[in-house]
Parts: structure tokens; C-alpha cells; sequence
């Protein structure tokens, strides 16, 4: 525990939703969601206007249209969201050299080790600083925490959302967590909130009053120990600025259970390189690869093969995750799919041999490999069921694809596009081979809605504009984006935008 409130944490408010709110003028101050829009997509973000009719994180998205029905549901437009939290990333490491991410939208920051603050004075205006600065480079709020340690700085960030800040003075910890619940408390969660219940302490007071051998006895040594010492207001963890990452996957939850063994296969091997391509982005390589299937009844089993060194040969990969496959009986259907590698290294098995044998390696892992392939809609975050007639045009920007529109015609809700007469505008709605537009950008006033064919050679997706304009000669996204550590954070606009506007190819 430090003696002054050097430690901050920095939670952005409502990110995802935030962000499109602000690319989207038509949408400032309206419920939205983003997220998957399939029959099992879920919320990845709701806007604070959403949240007032209960919709949150992680619901399932088709509770969250029963709950919100006029909200805008769009796709999640990750490239934007990247940028932006490069932007907010680079001005955190303006105060100090100590910046620990968690994910896209919020980090650590040692203030101390940065010179940026060493009382509870300088440590405030590093603050607010950092508040109005992250406004004037990307027009988003952001909510700060200060404390003399982690625990407590993040505890002050969620007190002070949104868009504020809360600084915990030392010395007041233990009164301001005695009357606060105990899944405030890291590492407690549903459980072990139901455990500690039934044992009488709802508190964080109660867990201070148990004493140490009373939580030791309820959660075991580990867990108790460090649980009475965070009820105490005790945290000694350091801001790390880089941590190893344990492992690498990726996987895909489907619209509809998969029965053929052909397709699960297929999907497999997709997974796989895009694990490998995560892989060596990286710059790293695996020894052990491990394939999660959840099945039609949500039981979930998973298999790992670990290989005699570590690789980041795709075809190494497909080829471990195929027989693993092999093992696993997925006649009732599958759902759920997913590829790992763990083991990390930051040297393959080809590194130990001499230079020419590893060239000759890596030339024949260049033939091996195999192409990208689009997913037969595994991956899509647009429905896939049947469009409603006269669906195109009304505004619905959870309105599915039509089924037969080619992949490189697809425009997802909520996602760029540019038009050669009208100029830059989102994807309000799609379905039956037409796609209806909302042309306006960050800036702009609310912009006409317009329809067109989706085939239309006017109309293609484009790249996310910077939410704030560029000053004069320099760029408004970073110059040079690093690795992102995220773990990461899944459509439909309001039915009364319409689809009113008449565009050139207007059907």
C-alpha cells in the first residue's frame, strides 16, 4: 500500500456504444447495443440510455431486444475500437512508462514511476488531465480512480461513473469497503458470493470481522488469506507494464448446431489459422494445442495434444486440432468451437536447427499453406434467417442478410460505407439485396437514410473515420499501432428512423 494516491485506473464509459454513438450523430443520446445478432449473440455493450431498461453486458442479445426494442443494435466494428484505444493507450503513457492494459478500454497507470504525481494534489490533476485530454482526442468520456493501490483505484473509477473521477485518500480504506457488498472484492463472484452468504457475511466488514483462519476454513488458504487481506484495504500488487500471455485461441459460437462432420472439420482447420495467424502477430509460438467443442445439450468437452516443440506451422496446428477432433462424438450437433495454443514460446522447434534447414522448413511451411477461406456463415454477426417482406428500407439495423448475398456484398449493421455520390455513411439495415444507408459522420449533422441495391458499384464498406477531426497536419489515429493486449468485450436501429430517403438506386 502506498501513502499517496499514485495508482490509476482509467475505465472508459460504455466504450463500444459510446464510440458509435459519437460516429453516429443520428444516435447521440438514444438507447444502443452492440453485439452478436444471431439467435445466440449476446451484448457486448449497452449506452448508459439502454441500461435504464435493464439491459447489460453479456445478456442474451434476444432478451435485450424484449427489453429494449427501439434501441439500435449494431455489430461490433473493432478496427474503430482499436484505434481509439490507441489514441487513449499513448496519452497513458504520457504520465508514466508503467501503463498495465486490461483490455481495449481501461488500464493501470503507475503515476509515481512516471514523475506525473507523489500526493494526492498532483495526483488529482494528473486526472483530470487525462480526462480532458482523452475528450479533446477522441470525444469519449472516460472515468478515473486514484488510490495507493490497484484494488481500491478500480473500486474508484466504478464509483465514479460515469464520466468522473474518485480519489480514495490512504488511510480510509477500511471505511470506505466496510459497508460495501462482497462481490466487490476481486475474485469473488457468484460462488463465492453465495458461499460467504450462507455463512452470514454480506459485507466486506463481515469478512473483516471473520478473521483470517474463519475465511481460511470457508475458501481454502490461498483464497481466504487473500481475501481478508483485500477486506483490510491491503494490496500490494505492482502495475506491470508487460505480462506474458499464457495462451492463444480463438472460437466461434454457430447460429445454427452443426450436424455434418465435413463442415465441423472445415471449421476446425479455419480456426486453426486464425489461431496460428493470432499466433505469430504475436510473435510467438506453441507446443500444446487444444480444441474446445460445446455440443447441442451445452456440454463441453476439450482435448490437447502437446506437440515435441513449440510451432506456429498452420498446418502443424490443423493437423493436431483434426485428430484431436477425431475423439470427440459430435453427431447430436455442435454450437460452440474453439482452437488454442499454450505452451507460448518466442522460438519455434525449426529455430534449434541450422539457418539452411530452418529456410528449406519454412519454405515448405509456405506451401503447405492453404489459402484463407471465407466461413460458411459460422462467423457472420448477421442473422441468416428469412428477411420480412419490405424488411430493406425500414431502419432495422438488426435486419438479417439475404441468404444468397455473395460474402463480398455483405454490409453488417452499424458498419462503414462510402458511396461515390453521397459519401460516407453506416448501414442502418439490410436483407433482400438491399442495404439501407444513413449517410453522415462524425461531426456531421443527422444524416438522410437512403436504399440501394447490393450490388450497386457506387456503394462499398469502407474504413472507420476518426471520431475527431485531424488537426492541420498531423493524423488523427496513431502513427504507428502497437500489439494490442485486449481480451477483450457482440444490431438493429430505432424503427422510427424509417427508410424514407430516396437514393439514386433506390429500388
Amino acid at each position: 500500500m502506498r501513502s499517496a494516491p499514485t495508482i490509476l485506473h482509467l475505465d472508459m464509459d460504455a466504450f463500444f456504444a459510446a464510440a458509435e454513438q459519437a460516429a453516429k450523430p443520428s444516435l447521440r443520446g438514444k438507447p444502443v447495443v452492440v453485439g452478436g445478432l444471431g439467435p445466440r449473440g449476446v451484448v457486448s455493450t449497452a449506452s448508459y440510455e439502454a441500461r435504464r431498461f435493464g439491459v447489460h453486458s453479456a445478456m442474451p442479445m434476444a432478451q435485450a431486444r424484449r427489453l429494449a426494442p427501439n434501441a439500435a443494435y449494431l455489430v461490433p466494428r473493432f478496427s474503430l475500437y482499436r484505434a481509439v484505444s490507441e489514441q487513449v493507450m499513448e496519452l497513458l503513457g504520457r504520465l508514466s512508462p508503467l501503463v498495465e492494459p486490461l483490455s481495449l478500454d481501461e488500464a493501470f497507470v503507475d503515476l509515481e514511476a512516471g514523475g506525473s504525481a507523489d500526493d494526492s494534489a498532483s495526483a488529482l490533476a494528473a486526472g483530470e488531465r487525462l480526462r480532458r485530454d482523452i475528450r479533446a482526442v477522441t470525444g469519449l468520456s472516460g472515468s478515473v480512480g486514484l488510490a495507493g493501490s490497484k484494488m481500491l483505484a478500480k473500486i474508484g473509477s466504478e464509483q465514479a461513473k460515469p464520466d468522473g473521477l474518485v480519489l480514495i485518500e490512504p488511510g480510509t480504506e477500511r471505511a470506505l469497503l466496510g459497508p460495501m457488498p462482497v462481490r466487490t472484492l476481486p475474485g469473488v463472484g457468484p460462488a463465492t458470493g453465495d458461499h460467504l452468504r450462507r455463512a452470514g457475511m454480506t459485507t466486506v466488514a463481515d469478512l473483516a470481522e471473520a478473521g483470517e483462519d474463519e475465511l481460511v476454513r470457508l475458501l481454502g488458504k490461498a483464497h481466504g488469506a487473500s481475501l481478508y487481506r483485500m477486506a483490510l484495504g491491503r494490496d500490494d500488487r505492482a502495475v506491470v507494464s508487460e505480462r506474458d500471455a499464457k495462451s492463444v485461441s480463438v472460437e466461434d459460437t454457430f447460429d445454427v448446431d452443426l450436424h455434418d462432420r465435413v463442415r465441423v472439420r472445415t471449421e476446425v482447420d479455419r480456426l486453426a489459422d486464425r489461431c496460428v495467424e493470432r499466433l505469430r502477430a504475436a510473435g510467438r509460438s506453441g507446443r500444446t494445442v487444444v480444441l474446445k467443442v460445446r455440443r447441442y445439450d451445452f456440454s463441453t468437452l476439450t482435448r490437447s495434444e502437446t506437440l515435441r516443440g513449440p510451432t506456429d506451422d498452420p498446418g502443424v496446428v490443423r493437423e493436431a486440432a483434426g485428430r484431436l477432433l477425431e475423439s470427440v462424438d459430435t453427431t447430436g450437433g455442435v454450437r460452440l468451437l474453439g482452437v488454442g495454443v499454450t505452451g507460448l514460446a518466442d522460438f519455434t522447434q525449426e529455430d534449434l536447427f541450422a539457418q539452411a534447414a530452418a529456410e528449406e522448413s519454412a519454405a515448405a511451411h509456405a506451401s503447405a499453406d492453404q489459402p484463407e477461406r471465407e466461413p460458411a456463415g459460422a462467423e457472420s454477426t448477421v442473422g441468416h434467417g428469412t428477411v420480412p417482406a419490405g424488411a430493406a428500407g425500414s431502419g432495422g439495423g438488426g435486419l438479417a442478410e439475404a441468404p444468397d448475398m455473395p460474402a463480398e456484398r455483405r454490409f453488417p449493421a452499424g458498419h462503414d460505407v462510402r458511396h461515390r455520390e453521397f459519401g460516407a455513411g453506416w448501414v442502418q439495415g439490410s436483407g433482400l439485396r438491399r442495404v439501407t444507408v444513413r449517410f453522415e459522420e462524425p461531426g456531421s449533422a443527422p444524416g438522410r437514410v437512403r436504399t440501394f441495391w447490393a450490388d450497386d458499384p457506387d456503394l462499398e464498406l469502407s474504413e472507420p473515420l476518426p471520431l475527431v477531426p485531424a488537426v492541420a497536419g498531423q493524423s488523427s489515429w496513431p502513427a504507428r499501432r502497437p500489439k494490442s493486449r485486449s481480451a477483450s468485450r457482440s444490431d438493429r436501429e430505432a424503427g422510427r428512423s424509417g427508410g424514407s430517403g430516396s437514393g439514386r438506386a433506390r429500388p
